[in-house]
């Protein structure tokens, strides 16, 4: 793990899904099917790279723990000005800019992102903001998990 200044927001355009942790090993998998098949990133304007983007946000105890409802979005970041209407049968998000622990996961091993939240979760050591985490996969096979802490953007500890 290190700690990172996200300094701006990160606009995401996808497809959503309101769960819980209780269904979420259910729910989930069906999104990155749907995702996979939808052509996507043909359809997001003004992407940003083909990277692509799992936010979770819309907390129902945001501010206090991910328990309870949340949203889950997949999908291509996007600049800042990007017209809030994205195209229909998207929605788009917002990770607000903040400080952030981030996780490697294993190159090319998406099979492991469920092991490290389960990590993550289990953590007592960090003051999470849930207001907006997010998975990061980049076309190299990089996968990268981004926690909201408290703390300074400018703080650099990595």
């Amino acid at each position: 793990m290190r700690f990172t200044p996200q300094p701006q927001a990160l606009h995401v355009v996808g497809l959503a899904l309101r769960t819980h942790n209780g269904e979420a090993f259910q729910t989930i998998p069906p999104l990155w099917a749907r995702f996979a098949q939808s052509g996507l990133a043909e359809r997001v304007p003004h992407r940003l790279s083909d990277d692509v983007y799992a936010v979770y946000t819309h907390f129902q105890n945001a501010g206090v723990d991910n328990q309870g409802w949340y949203t889950l979005v997949i999908g291509h970041a996007v600049p800042g000005d990007t017209p809030a209407l994205p195209p229909e049968g998207l929605v788009h998000v917002v990770a607000p800019a903040s400080r952030r622990a981030v996780f490697e996961v294993a190159q090319g091993r998406p099979d492991l992102v469920e092991a490290e939240w389960q990590q993550i979760w289990q953590r007592s050591d960090l003051q999470k903001t849930t207001l907006a985490d997010y998975e990061r996969y980049q076309p190299d096979g990089s996968i990268s998990i981004h926690i909201g802490v408290l703390g300074g953007l400018n703080e650099r500890e990595d």
